[in-house]
């Protein structure tokens, strides 16, 4: 079994090297590749280092099984033909196709079977924010269909890179020193505030983010489930925050979906008001499960259900979600 990393010196691809590491994937040879920049750096594996190659148009990825992509989604577009040429399958974590048809879109704790379709050997990542409000959806959508989702995002800096992190901790030094502030990585200073933008606006006002949940989630869950959010970038470093609205074909009660989450693979449930027990970022960073709390009935609407929940970004939205991919096509022999 060979395996690559593509991007791997971004934060994603640091992160696939610690999952694939503590999950001890069943690996033989990790093969690493990065930009001409990168090239010729060294990383650790399992206690041995690895050179990095130049990402090429040419042979390099022959004999190779699975190759894990987070490069950007121009990188994925150019070189995606290059990759799969030889057999090898690509599991993307940019946006470049996952709304294309011919592209399985997957969270194995949500349609894992989608993987066995993949026409052209690419298996798409979704966005981090959709990963983690659909891993917390599917035991309520097993109870009875979800018919509409409105959420709220509050999204660490950790989604825009490492270095929009390494902004957040400067601009924080910063305000605390009373020296200017430095932006580049969003639209304002984060420090200290939040920014209700992530990605462009588009014409129906939304921005692109947004309506990935929309698409993502309809692809995913094979329904034409109607989703509204409004996505919030917040001066948090790891783990994505949700408040979910979910109103569902028959009424689900606060005891069956109680139930429906603990027993859900992927979910953790930490729902104790009296004890003020609920998720946050600051607890659920580096762990692999999406926590989910504060549930109760929408008092808004019949058959309706509200919760918060929150994920590691960087690992359940992102880097975890693609090495569990990998997992499900070693154990059920789809390579």
């Amino acid at each position: 079994m060979r395996v690559a990393v593509v991007g791997v010196s971004g934060a994603v691809g640091q992160e696939f090297l610690r999952v694939l590491e503590q999950r001890n994937f069943p690996l033989d040879e990790i093969v690493l590749f990065g930009s001409a920049r990168s090239a010729g750096q060294t990383y650790s594996f399992r206690g041995k280092p690895v050179t990095v190659k130049e990402l090429k148009h040419n042979d390099d990825f022959k004999g190779i099984d699975i190759a894990l992509v987070s490069a950007g989604a121009g990188v994925s577009r150019e070189f995606a033909p290059t990759i799969t040429r030889h057999g090898t399958v690509m599991i993307d974590n940019s946006s470049a196709f996952r709304m294309d048809d011919d592209v399985p879109l997957v969270v194995p704790e949500v349609n894992p079977q989608d993987c066995k379709n993949r026409p052209r050997n690419i298996i798409a990542n979704p966005n981090c924010s959709t990963i983690i409000m659909v891993v917390a959806l599917k035991p309520l959508h097993e109870i009875s269909p979800i018919k509409r989702i409105h959420v709220a995002t509050y999204q660490a800096a950790s989604g825009a890179g490492a270095q929009a992190m390494a902004e957040l901790m400067e601009q924080t030094r910063q305000v605390l020193n009373k020296e200017p502030v430095h932006i580049e990585k969003f639209k304002y200073q984060l420090a200290f505030n939040l920014i209700p933008q992530i990605d462009v606006f588009l014409d129906n006002g939304y921005t692109k983010e947004e309506m990935k949940m929309y698409h993502e989630t309809r692809k995913m869950m094979h329904s034409d489930i109607e989703v509204s959010a409004t996505t919030v970038r917040v001066p948090v470093l790891r783990s994505h925050s949700e408040a979910v609205w979910v109103e569902t074909e028959r009424e689900i009660s606060i005891s069956e979906a109680r139930e429906a989450f603990e027993k859900a693979e992927g979910v953790v449930l930490q729902d104790d008001p009296s004890t003020f027990t609920y998720p946050m970022p600051w607890f659920t960073s580096d762990k692999d499960e999406v926590f989910v709390g504060r549930l109760r009935k929408d008092i808004s609407r019949p058959n309706a259900l509200t919760f918060w929940c929150v994920g590691d970004q960087l690992r359940k939205g992102a880097a975890l979600n693609a090495v569990q991919i990998a997992e499900y096509l070693v154990k059920n022999r789809l390579l």
